[in-house]
Parts: structure tokens; C-alpha cells; sequence
């Protein structure tokens, strides 16, 4: 049995004989158990002694735990500067399935009443190479929807209502992924300016939803009411075929550095959860304040089981893991794929068939890991993201300014086709998770309209995000009543989302973006709870049509497997669910190096053919045009292609009045920075 199989049933579990709570700590020289009266939440009624056993793993049974009793831990050990014991102090439990604030604003774990019937509802299991994320906030997607019942928007209740999936189901999305939903609080630097952390990176408990998104009913229901709104809402939307993704922050805790609140880990072993130098340094790798020690095996043990507990218990279908090379290190912080805690996550039969999305880097050395992680991962693509934002905003800029673009479409043509120069050719095209935008950063309608980030609503002078947007404003900051610099900025979303939604890989859109949402030019709006980042359900004739742009998209997504291969081709041979790619210029011939990377020629002609395993033969040519530049291109002769259907053209919202069938060697007009998607037969 390995050091983290051992750690076995930690947390409060129900027995014939009463409540056994099981608790690790290495350090600690005495725990007691305090069950609170159930009538005054601040007076102990019981005082219950722990027993270290094996492998530092303290226990005791009573009957007094039972459903819906609140409970702490006083856990008392040594001094010097790594430790931090205190019997005084009132601890959680990290493995507290409930928890509740107190009247004077702290907090309480509680036993769980987690029955619930799921009355036969399975998860939908979809394919990733039939995924497609939709990123998007718990309380900001439906706070402002008026469809809903006031009472029910911005919860997990809201998200379960008919409208809300109705809208999802039509967008086309399958997979929706919810940032941060255990039980967060925000930094005390944030509380002393009267903000708030709203994405809720900043995790208290790691198996308890996030209290204030349920709707009043349940924060007041009693035992269980939360828990119980929130799996409604799984499955609500398993139902509706919809799979759940929860982002999860398991690199760092809400206790900040040495300075912050001691709420639970560093009280029960500072030494033995957090990363720390011998004088009590916290080695933070995070910029968070804190860093988890991932060399240990207990907050390996940690991190299965909460995943075990999502998973199983609450039928959730899939992580995004937030700062993920954390997890990664090990006991000298360096980052390796071979980590077992990695290799553990992916080979638990309780988490097969579950989805796994890395945020391949951190902020400590060797932190940026981009297609490191093991195969049986997916990762976020950044260079994809930096890339798609150069060609269709940068690029272009430096033309009109200069004459002459960044580079050629050689690195967009990689990218497009699955980053084979990124990821192995075992782990294939579905290992990139792609995106334009994302909760941090610009909005795709600010992409387009702000050259500089304005964040000074959030209180550090503008010091705070990102300064490389790679984002470009078509020549005015902001909002303009300019028709063609809106026209044109409108045309850009289009060919970013295009591109986004017809690359190989696995796309993310991020909730909002199919409308055109702006936060006025914030690229951190981490810190705001309120109407700025809240999605607006009140939208112009312009954001119903890129809207209808977008479902397009996915559907064609979803029609033409050729753009959705599961693995890479080798040269020269047939490789199943992968897609034969040919590459051809303007003029239909195939692309020369010239081609590829010179600036001034910035047009390709991509025919993808799948090689089919599951679905029928499907192929379909994919034009790009990169250059502010009218340009004629002449359609390929392929072997077994007759003609070539019109599917979508950048160019236009609608294209229902343009011509639909095309034949090889045919030339076609093409309108400056735009995008061609054909069906070829």
C-alpha cells in the first residue's frame, strides 16, 4: 500500500457506532474534537480527545456527531517558526463535507446530510473531440437574466432553470465549465479596500460549494439544502446532456501567507501542509500568499479525495486545475511530469472517463509548462491564444502602420491544425485546450477595442493584469459610434471565434463572448461583483447576429468531424480519427516555404479529410486571409473533390444571399482579413 493509500477515510464518516472523525497531523502533539450546542453556535457542549495512530492519522468515534452537528478542531504542538498551533483557536476540518458561518463571521464544519436521488440520471460521457467549454461564472451568467425568477438568479438554482439550459442547448455548447465553486473567501487586502474576490481563486474548503450562490431557500434549509440545490443542478443539466466542469484551486489555500487567517490547514500542521524554508519562509510558488507541498502524501491524498468526492458523490464530469504545475513539484519545488500525484489523478478508476484540464503553469521556477504534463491530460494552449490574437489583431495593425505584418501564417497554419509542435504525437490534438479569451484577461470585444488594460476600479493604479494584451483598437480607445471601425472590429471577433471554433483541438469560449460582452476595457476584473462582470441578457441587433455567428460555428463543428481530429497523422500513413491535411496557397497550389512564412503572403488554403474510425468520411477547405488586402484565390484540385460547398464566410453576419457551390479551380473574390469554410465533396 503506498503513503497516500494509507491516509484512508480522513473527515467525519457515519458508522453503527457514531460519528469517527479521522484527522492528520504530524506535528501535533494533542487534538480535541468540539461539538457545538445546537442552539448556541459559540458555546463547546463536548470536548472529545483524539488518538494518534498509524501514519499520523489522530481519530476518535462519538455519537454526538450526527447529521447537522457543527463541530471544530484544537489541535496543539510545538513552537518555532514553522509551526503555528494554537488550542485556542477553533479549526476546520479540511475534510468538512459542510460548513457555516458563525455569528461573529467565522465558520463552523458541520456533518453532512448528503442523500440525495439521482433517480437514474448518468452523466453524458461526451468525447472530447466533441467537446466544446463554455467558461462562465456560477452567479455572473445568470444574475442579470430576466427570464428567471428574481429569487433564483445568480444560484445554482438558476443555472438549473429551463432558460438558462435552453439557452446553453441552443448555443450548441456541450461542457459547461464553472469557475471556482468551493467554499472561497476573499483576501483581507481585498475586505480592507471594500472589494471583493469574485472569481473566487481563493479556496476554503475543498468539499463544500460556494454557500452564496444557492438561492435563499437553501442557505437557510437546513442540513444538506445547499448540496442538495447544487447537485440538482448537475443533474438538471446532465439531463440535458450538458457535462459540469468545476475549476478547482488546489495550489494554494484562502489562509495567505504568514500574515493571513489561520482557519484550518496551517493550525492543524503548518509544517506538514505548506511548502516553508527551515526559518518559516513560505516558498510560494503561487504569488498567492501560500503553496501546498505536493511532496507530501497527505495533500496528495487530499487532492484524490476531493476529486473522488466531486466525481462520485456530486456526478460533477470533469476539473480544470488552476495553476496546475503546482501540483507538479516536488520535495526540492521542481516541476516533473513523472509527479505521482499527476500519474494518480489520471490512473484512478474512480475519476476514468472524467476530464482533466491542466493551467500548465505557476509562478515559481520552471513554472511555464506548456505541453509537459502526461499523456491522459488536456492542458490550457497559451501559445495558441497569443498566436490566433498576433495574426488577427497585432499583425494586422503593424501592417497598417508599416506596410509590412509581423510574420507570415506559418505559425497560425501549427496552431490551427492541432500544435503538433506543442503537444506528442501520443497525446494528439485533444491534449490543447484552445482559447482566445478566458475569465482572465480582455473580453473578445475588448480584444478588439482597447489597446491598454483600464483597471484602475481595482485599486492598484492601474499596476494590477496583464500589459501584453496583444489586443488592438482599430485606431480609438473604447467605444466609438465610428460605423466602420465597428464593422470592422465586429469582423475581427468573427474571425477570432471562427478560428477558435474550426481549429483542431478542444475550444473553450469563454460565457459572453459569443454576444460580444465587454468589461471597458478591464483585463482583471477579479475583484468586481457587479454588473461589469456580470453577462448582460440585454443585447443589441449586432450581438443577436455574432451570437447566431457563433451557434453557426459550433454546429459546423459538430457536422464536419474533418475539424475535430482525435489524433495527429504521420506522414505517409492512415492513422484512424485523425484528418489528412493538405495545404495549399492563393492560387490553389501547394504551399512553398516562401508561402508559409512570408508576411506578404498571408492567405492559405487548408483541406482537411478525416480518416474515419466512428463517424463517415467527411472533408472540408478552410481559406484564411490575413491582410487588409483584397485577394482572389483559386479553389484546389484535389483527388475526389468535385465541388465545394459555401458553409461560412467571416466576411458576413449571414451568409444566406452568397452563392453556395464552387468547383476546383474556380476563382473566388475574398474580402480583406477573412475566413472561408467549405464542404468539399
Amino acid at each position: 500500500m503506498s503513503p497516500v493509500d494509507s491516509l484512508r477515510n480522513l473527515g467525519v464518516h457515519l458508522t453503527s457506532r457514531g460519528g469517527e472523525i479521522r484527522v492528520w497531523s504530524e506535528n501535533a502533539t494533542t487534538i480535541e474534537l468540539c461539538i457545538f450546542d445546537a442552539k448556541d453556535s459559540g458555546w463547546v457542549s463536548k470536548r472529545v480527545p483524539l488518538t494518534r495512530g498509524d501514519d499520523d492519522v489522530w481519530s476518535a468515534t462519538t455519537r454526538s456527531l450526527t447529521a447537522g452537528t457543527s463541530y471544530a478542531l484544537s489541535v496543539d504542538g510545538p513552537k518555532g517558526p514553522t509551526h503555528a498551533f494554537d488550542p485556542e483557536r477553533y479549526l476546520l476540518d479540511p475534510y468538512a463535507r459542510g460548513l457555516a458561518r458563525t455569528p461573529d463571521g467565522g465558520w463552523r464544519s458541520y456533518v453532512q446530510d448528503g442523500a440525495f436521488d439521482w433517480e437514474g440520471v448518468e452523466k453524458p460521457r461526451i468525447g472530447l473531440d466533441h467537446t466544446v467549454i463554455y467558461e462562465a461564472h456560477a452567479k455572473g451568467l445568470t444574475k442579470l437574466n430576466p427570464e428567471l425568477p428574481e429569487e433564483l438568479r445568480g444560484t445554482y438554482a438558476g443555472l438549473a432553470h429551463p432558460a438558462t439550459i435552453g439557452y446553453l442547448k441552443d448555443l450548441g455548447i456541450t461542457t459547461v465549465e464553472l469557475l471556482p465553486i468551493h467554499q472561497f473567501v476573499s483576501e483581507q487586502r481585498l475586505t480592507k479596500m471594500g472589494l471583493v474576490n469574485y472569481w473566487g481563486y481563493n479556496t476554503l474548503n475543498f468539499f463544500t460549494p460556494h454557500a452564496a450562490y444557492a438561492s435563499r431557500e437553501a442557505q437557510f434549509g437546513g442540513t444538506g439544502a445547499v448540496l442538495r440545490e447544487f447537485k440538482t443542478m448537475v443533474k438538471s443539466l446532465h439531463e440535458a446532456g450538458l457535462e459540469v466542469v468545476l475549476d478547482v484551486v488546489y495550489n494554494h489555500t484562502s489562509e495567505e501567507g504568514p500574515g493571513g487567517p489561520t482557519s484550518s490547514f496551517r493550525g492543524i500542521d503548518n509544517a506538514g501542509y505548506y511548502r516553508q524554508t527551515a526559518d518559516g519562509h513560505y516558498i510560494d510558488t503561487t504569488g498567492c500568499g501560500n503553496t501546498l507541498d505536493y511532496s507530501r502524501a497527505v495533500t496528495q491524498r487530499l487532492v484524490l479525495d476531493s476529486l473522488r468526492y466531486w466525481a462520485r458523490e456530486v456526478q460533477v464530469d470533469g476539473f480544470r486545475f488552476d495553476l496546475a504545475a503546482t501540483l507538479g513539484r516536488g520535495k526540492d519545488a521542481s516541476f516533473s511530469a513523472d509527479h505521482p500525484l499527476l500519474h494518480a489523478i489520471i490512473d484512478d478508476p474512480e475519476l476514468a472517463d472524467t476530464k482533466l484540464i491542466a493551467e500548465p503553469w505557476d509562478v515559481g521556477i520552471g513554472g511555464w509548462q506548456v505541453g509537459g504534463f502526461p499523456d491522459g491530460w488536456s492542458e490550457w494552449n497559451d501559445g495558441y491564444r497569443d498566436r490566433m490574437r498576433n495574426f488577427w489583431l497585432r499583425d494586422i495593425a503593424r501592417a497598417r502602420e508599416t506596410g509590412t505584418a509581423s510574420e507570415g501564417i506559418g505559425s497560425l497554419a501549427r496552431r490551427l491544425a492541432g500544435s503538433n509542435h506543442v503537444f506528442s504525437l501520443e497525446r494528439g490534438p485533444l491534449a490543447s485546450v484552445n482559447f482566445i479569451t478566458a475569465h482572465d484577461g480582455f473580453t473578445a470585444a475588448d480584444l478588439v477595442a482597447y489597446d491598454r488594460k483600464h483597471n484602475l476600479g481595482n485599486g492598484e493604479n492601474n499596476r494590477d493584469g496583464s500589459s501584453d494584451n496583444k489586443s488592438w483598437n482599430h485606431g480609438v480607445e473604447g467605444p466609438t459610434p465610428d460605423p466602420v471601425i465597428q464593422a470592422t472590429r465586429r469582423k475581427a471577433v468573427r474571425n477570432l471565434l471562427g478560428t477558435l471554433l474550426l481549429s483542431a483541438g478542444i475550444p473553450m469560449l469563454t460565457a459572453g463572448d459569443e454576444f460580444g460582452r465587454t468589461q471597458r476595457g478591464n483585463n482583471n476584473a477579479y475583484c468586481h461583483d457587479s454588473e461589469l462582470t456580470w453577462v448582460s441578457w440585454d443585447r443589441s441587433e449586432w450581438q443577436q447576429d455574432l451570437y447566431e455567428v457563433v451557434q453557426t460555428l459550433i454546429r459546423l463543428r459538430r457536422e464536419n468531424p474533418a475539424l475535430r481530429p482525435v489524433r495527429f497523422g504521420r506522414w505517409g500513413e492512415t492513422t484512424p480519427s485523425a484528418s489528412q491535411m493538405d495545404w495549399y496557397n492563393k492560387d490553389g497550389e501547394t504551399m512553398t516555404l516562401e508561402d508559409w512564412d512570408s508576411p506578404e503572403e498571408r492567405t492559405l488554403q487548408y483541406l482537411a479529410a478525416s480518416t474515419p474510425e466512428f463517424e463517415a468520411f467527411n472533408r472540408i477547405l478552410l481559406v484564411v486571409h490575413g491582410l487588409e488586402t483584397d485577394v482572389t484565390v483559386t479553389l484546389p484540385a484535389h483527388e475526389g473533390v468535385e465541388r465545394y460547398t459555401l458553409l461560412w464566410d467571416s466576411g458576413h453576419d449571414d451568409i444566406s444571399g452568397i452563392a453556395g457551390v464552387h468547383h476546383p479551380g474556380e476563382e473566388l473574390a475574398m474580402s480583406p482579413t477573412s475566413m472561408l469554410l467549405f464542404r468539399a465533396d
